[in-house]
Order: structure tokens, then C-alpha cells, then sequence
């Protein structure tokens, strides 16, 4: 039976063959359907905290497309729509605008080309606006020790201000809300600050971050503009803070004004004075106690050509913190160790660091000595270390005892290593160190040897959240990798992050999909 069965199904298939050959004018050339086909792969996603980019698949023969909008709502649509309109396919992403924060919004898209009864079924997508953000950058000026004025636009509805730490809240006034501002008292000097501004309904209109200013204190010098910086240096006592004034300080040699060396002998800070208005100190410094450098720019033009920090003394150093300042224009390096000396934490963060050439030496370099902490955040770093590993510290465990553990989080690479040299990211050879590379943007890097190639260097490290432009060997071997390369960034995302203007060193990303995954430097976002 089954044989026959199936002679009969050629059998038929062989007649309609013939009957479709042999009758052209029945050949079928186009379909009209009673009704558009309803839009498909319908997306709304967050786009500046309160407008949603709306997308879809177009249709063919769709003239328009009509577009709902429904708040406090998931894909049900009941009620009146807050929003309803209709585009042309051209105009598709469509940007909805006006939408209020903090708030979930159904949204839902019809097709029709002008005839009513042809006009496709609904097809939905819904999506949550992020809180809204109409705080005005807080001034330099309008910073104090115990106080801050919080500024939005003029006439924009608010309610409260609540700062933490502290629980602090303040009720916004009529007065308050006509001139867009209001001044919060009662708060502590040096301390970082986040104010959020909200409605009567608790939704937030506003969130800014702050550091209110300094309150100078016993142990606190004053270092006005103009004063010899390496006599200020030298007379401070054990523990004191340098707080500077804005302007441009040298630290002298016997031929020069600026740009000679002096040494660090004592726990000192040297701290910017203005948070926005950085004192600008030429020269390089010789570390031999725990140091600190807040809101400061380092400048290493006219200097010796040597490392910007040099740890110069055998024996145990507490640490060296650099954060919130600039550091530029230094040849061999950032920082250098070469003597048997451990330096327990090693904190890097929040700077812009630039043409730093590294040659002679590697970016932050290690050989007779080491550290147990490396923490490198949210810093921007660009044009420099063109043809030298960025992290080295070699195995000194026969002089020092250390653990090092490196963390290397939210920073923006621009043209590191983009030399071509025989180098690499990570050049540790220190016995059982940890590394943790995460939520970085690293654009224009070619080192030949990856991100190591060292049996010493941590075989298995965290590794989450990267992208990746014009880079080589990195998240897989080029063309000009070398052999030896140990580990990739597998998990790593290739996206141009489409810098604002990277040769000015704006490097604001206008990619939304890197920007909406907050990776690299925050200050970029």
C-alpha cells in the first residue's frame, strides 16, 4: 500500500506540473491581502532617562503608522492614551519626548496605508522611563564647606531636596521653585554628596553628585598662589595637607624654575584648593612616605625625563593615592618602583592622564619592589605608552613579600599601546597575583603579545563588561600576534564608542549601546 500510495502523489504532482506550464495567464504575480500585516519586532528602549526610541520592522505598501502611548501601564492599554500620533515609514525610530520619569509606559503601533478597513492589528512593547535629570551642573561657586546652592530651570515643579549621607531634607519653596535654586545648609566639609530632587509624588526630577568644599582645619596649610611649592613641601609638618590655591607652581632646580624633583619624606597631601581649578605643579616627586594628590595637575614638561612618582627609599611605604587630578607630559612614566620597597595600597583613580611617552620605562612599573593593592578607576587615559607595557611589576617575592591583587575598573583607553610594539597590557610576573578587568573602553591598542603572555601573570582573571575599537589581540589573535599570548577578552563587545572629539581629548560617547552598559570612564557617560 505505501508503494502505491506514492506513485499516486507523482502521479499527481507531474499533472499539476503540467497544467501550471501549460497556462501562463494563470500565473500568480501579485497578492493583495484584506489587511496590512501588523508591525513586527516592535522595541522601545530608554533614550536621555525619559524618551523612548520606538522602532519596528517596516511593512510593505504601509503608508503610515499610527502609535499610541499609555502610562502606568504593561500592555494592557486601557484608559485614554497620554500620547497618540502617526508617522510615515521614514520617520521610524520615532523619539517619543514629554514622558514623565520613573514611570512604565505601554506602547503600541498599528499599520495602514489611508484605507480604515485594511488597517493591521496592534502590536505592542513597553518600557520603563529612568528618573528624570533637570539638576544644573553644580558651580564652582556655589560650593561651600557646609553648604550648597542646587540650581534646575526657573519654575519647574519640586517638592523636596534629600541629600545623603545624612538623611538631610529640605522643602522646596514657592520661592525656590521661581528662581530655581535653593541653598541647603548644615552639611560636611569634604564630603561627598548625593541630592535628589523630587516631586510631591516621590518621583524624582533630579539627582546630582557633589563634594562640598574645604573647611580648612588645624593640620590644613594654605599655599597661595605664587609661594614656592617645594618650601611648602619641606616646611609642612608630618601629616599636614598643602591645600593650594589655583595657579602655576615650579618645583626648582639650580637651572630651572621648574621642573626639578623633591622628595617626599614625610606623610604629606597636596589638595587643589578648587575642585574645577586645579594648581598646575611642574616637576616630579621622589616618594619615600605615604603620600596623597587630590585636584592637582602634574605637568613633567622640562623635567629630567624621569617618572612622575619614584619610590627612592628601601622599606615599607603605607601609600600613594592620586585622585581627581591630571598627570601629563612625563617621559618614562607614571610611576616607578626600583627599590626593595613594599607599598601596601596604590590608589589611581578618577584622573585624566595623558602623553605619558614611557620611554625607558614602562606606564606603572615595577621591578625591585611591589605592592599589595593596585586600584585604577574611572580614569581617562590617552596618548601614551605607545610601545611599553601599561602594567609591569616583575617578581621581586625574594626581596619583598607581597600579594598583589590589581583591579583595573571603568577607564577609558585612547591610543595605549597603539605603538605595535612587542608588548602588553599586563606584564606581571609577581607570583600569585589577581587581576580584575572590567567595564573599560580600550580603543587603538595593537600590542603584539595581547594582554599577557607570562605563565606568572593570573591565568584566570575577571574579565566583564570591556569594548573594544581598533584593537588588536585583545579579544582574539590577529594578524600580528604573537605566539605566547596566554588569554583573550573573549566576552569582550567590538563597538566604536564614537568619542565627541578624541584628538581635543573630549571623549563624551555617543554610542547609546555603550553608553546605556556605563562602561568606561563615568565622567563620559
Amino acid at each position: 500500500m505505501k508503494k502505491i500510495y506514492f506513485k499516486s502523489i507523482v502521479l499527481g504532482l507531474a499533472t499539476v506540473a503540467l497544467a501550471s506550464c501549460s497556462d501562463v495567464a494563470d500565473e500568480i504575480t501579485s497578492i493583495i491581502y484584506n489587511r496590512n500585516f501588523s508591525p513586527t519586532s516592535v522595541e522601545a528602549k530608554v533614550r536621555n532617562r525619559t524618551n523612548i526610541e520606538l522602532s519596528w520592522n517596516l511593512g510593505d505598501g504601509v503608508t503610515n503608522y499610527n502609535v499610541e502611548v499609555y502610562a502606568n501601564d504593561s500592555l494592557t492599554f486601557a484608559g485614554t492614551p497620554v500620547q497618540s500620533f502617526s508617522v510615515t515609514p521614514d520617520q521610524v525610530p520615532v523619539t517619543i519626548k514629554g514622558l514623565e520619569g520613573e514611570t512604565q509606559y505601554s506602547f503600541r503601533v498599528q499599520a495602514t496605508d489611508g484605507n480604515a478597513s485594511r488597517d493591521s492589528k496592534w502590536t505592542g512593547a513597553y518600557a520603563k522611563t529612568e528618573a528624570e535629570q533637570i539638576f544644573k551642573n553644580v558651580a564652582e561657586e556655589d560650593i561651600k564647606g557646609t553648604s550648597v546652592t542646587l540650581r534646575w530651570p526657573a519654575g519647574e515643579e519640586a517638592a523636596t531636596i534629600t541629600l545623603t549621607p545624612g538623611n538631610i531634607v529640605y522643602n522646596v519653596t514657592a520661592d525656590d521653585i521661581a528662581a530655581g535654586a535653593a541653598t541647603v545648609t548644615g552639611l560636611t566639609a569634604e564630603t561627598e554628596y548625593k541630592a535628589i530632587l523630587a516631586r510631591a509624588n516621590g518621583k524624582t526630577r533630579g539627582t546630582i553628585s557633589f563634594k562640598t568644599g574645604i573647611d580648612l582645619a588645624d593640620t590644613d596649610i594654605l599655599v597661595k598662589a605664587g609661594s614656592d611649592i617645594a618650601a611648602a613641601i619641606n616646611d609642612a609638618p608630618e601629616g599636614y595637607r598643602l591645600i593650594v590655591e589655583p595657579g602655576t607652581y615650579g618645583i626648582a632646580t639650580d637651572a630651572a624654575d621648574h621642573g626639578g624633583s623633591i622628595t617626599i619624606s614625610k606623610a604629606i597631601t597636596i589638595k587643589g584648593l578648587r575642585q574645577n581649578d586645579h594648581p598646575v605643579i611642574m616637576g616630579r616627586f621622589k616618594v619615600e612616605a605615604p603620600f596623597a594628590v587630590d585636584q592637582v595637575t602634574l605637568d613633567g614638561t622640562d623635567t629630567d625625563g624621569g617618572q612622575c612618582f619614584d619610590f627612592t627609599k628601601d622599606g615599607e611605604i603605607e601609600s600613594l593615592s592620586v585622585t581627581n587630578s591630571e598627570v601629563k607630559n612625563y617621559t618614562k612614566g607614571f610611576f616607578y618602583i626600583n627599590k626593595a620597597v613594599l607599598v601596601n595600597t596604590i590608589t589611581i583613580e578618577g584622573n585624566i592622564i595623558s602623553n605619558i611617552e614611557c620611554s625607558g620605562g614602562d606606564f606603572l612599573d615595577s621591578r625591585k619592589g611591589g605592592y599589595n593593592s593596585l586600584s585604577f578607576k574611572n580614569n581617562t587615559v590617552y596618548e601614551s605608552a605607545k610601545e611599553r607595557d601599561m602594567f609591569r611589576m616583575d617578581d621581586a617575592s625574594k626581596t619583598i613579600a607581597a600579594t598583589p591583587n590589581i583591579v583595573v575598573d571603568h577607564n577609558t583607553f585612547y591610543n595605549v599601546g597603539s605603538g605595535g610594539a612587542n608588548y602588553r597590557v599586563f606584564y606581571v610576573r609577581f607570583k600569585k597575583n589577581t587581576i580584575t578587568f572590567t567595564n573599560n573602553i580600550m580603543v587603538g591598542t595593537n600590542y603584539k603579545r595581547g594582554f599577557a603572555n607570562n605563565a606568572n601573570t593570573d591565568q584566570a582573571p575577571t574579565l566583564e563588561g570591556n569594548f573594544y575599537f581598533n584593537t588588536e589581540n585583545l579579544i582574539e589573535a590577529g594578524a600580528s600576534a604573537d605566539a605566547t599570548i596566554s588569554w583573550f577578552d573573549t566576552k569582550g563587545t567590538v563597538a566604536d564608542p564614537k568619542f565627541k572629539d578624541a584628538a581635543k581629548g573630549d571623549f563624551t560617547i555617543g554610542n547609546d549601546d555603550v553608553k546605556d552598559k556605563k562602561a568606561g570612564d563615568p565622567r563620559w557617560y
